[in-house]
């Protein structure tokens, strides 16, 4: 099987490894918006280097973008004319618009898609869901997620990451809804610029707050941080009436108790992402491979992203008007 690459910054980088040394794969051909990252890629990874996406899509079976947000939408549309499988890392597009463009073309097309949604392959969360499925929390009644990065990203990134609601707690979205099962019904978020100027300069928060209620009552609260400076914060919380699980807390859990004696967590606090989800962007990508030989079904769909991405445009709306936003309201 031969894949190509399109993007091979920091995670796309990471994913070509993943799939270089996968047995079913015998070559990879990588393509960036800059030649010269592409090319010490390519030397770093042993693999062969390409001048534009398209030639990354010649003579290959299967292809994974990486690429800026803002080209996703054309390359997997690109992608679905040439018959091939395809990932693409979150989100499929900036817009509703181009996020149901996208879903027609694939469909239309017949073509194999997975979204880099890596959480729905991390271990804890897979336990949560198992166990919010078996019942043994009871009746699920509430939920708290947190996404904290330890540092901002880079200021050129933040006026085309669509916002943080869009960009970061999108993937909060996702799992919720696939840890309970449940839809989103309404939202009501906030924030707060503490940080930088370019966030505000770019219609973007750097704190930010959420309520949630799901389509059974359920509440579901949210908060996310660009500063953190404890570390790298991931966590979820699933209260039942029988229990109560938590994700993401162990000894590199961002946390200090203040209860005399406690000294957990003991570790040392992840300070960026791929440390913390390693092993699920491995499995992500192994699945991967998989969905574009025909051997599994896609573990995450473009209509999968397109749900998740219906509550963040809610949310953002949300932020900006400072009301309640209905998910079916975006939805029009």
């Amino acid at each position: 099987m031969r894949v190509g690459f399109v993007g091979v910054g920091r995670i796309g980088a990471a994913h070509a490894q993943v799939v270089r040394d996968h047995p079913a794969v015998s070559a990879v051909r990588v393509a960036d918006a800059d030649p010269v990252r592409a090319g010490k890629v390519a030397d770093e990874l042993g693999v062969e280097a390409v001048a534009t996406p398209g030639d990354a899509f010649r003579d290959v079976d299967a292809v994974v973008i990486a690429a800026a947000t803002s080209a996703h939408a054309e390359l997997m549309i690109a992608a679905a004319a040439a018959g091939l499988p395809v990932f693409c890392e979150k989100p499929v597009a900036s817009d509703v618009a181009g996020t149901r463009a996208v879903l027609a073309a694939v469909e239309a097309a017949g073509v194999a898609t997975q979204i880099g949604f890596q959480r729905r392959f991390d271990a804890g969360y897979a336990a949560a869901r198992a166990a919010v499925r078996a019942g043994r929390l009871g009746e699920v009644r509430r939920l708290h997620l947190i996404t904290a990065d330890a540092e901002p990203p880079h200021p050129s990134y933040v006026p085309t990451s669509g916002g943080i609601y869009r960009d970061c707690h999108i993937h909060d979205f996702d799992i919720l809804r696939w840890v309970t099962g449940r839809e989103v019904a309404t939202v009501y978020a906030t924030g707060a610029n503490r940080g930088a100027e370019v966030f505000a300069a770019s219609g973007d928060v750097d704190e930010s707050a959420a309520v949630l209620t799901l389509d059974d009552g359920t509440l579901a609260t949210l908060q996310g941080s660009r500063y953190n400076g404890a570390g790298y914060d991931v966590r979820m919380e699933v209260a039942g009436t029988a229990g109560t699980y938590v994700v993401g807390l162990d000894e590199h859990a961002a946390l200090t108790s203040a209860e005399p004696g406690v000294t957990f967590p003991e570790g040392t606090p992840f300070r960026e992402f791929w440390s913390r989800f390693r092993p699920a962007y491995e499995a992500e990508i192994a699945a991967f491979v998989d969905v574009a030989r025909g051997e599994r079904e896609s573990p995450c769909t473009v209509a999968d992203a397109l749900e998740s991405f219906y509550v963040a445009e809610a949310a953002t709306l949300s932020r900006q008007e400072g009301r309640v936003v209905a998910v079916e309201e975006v939805r029009a």
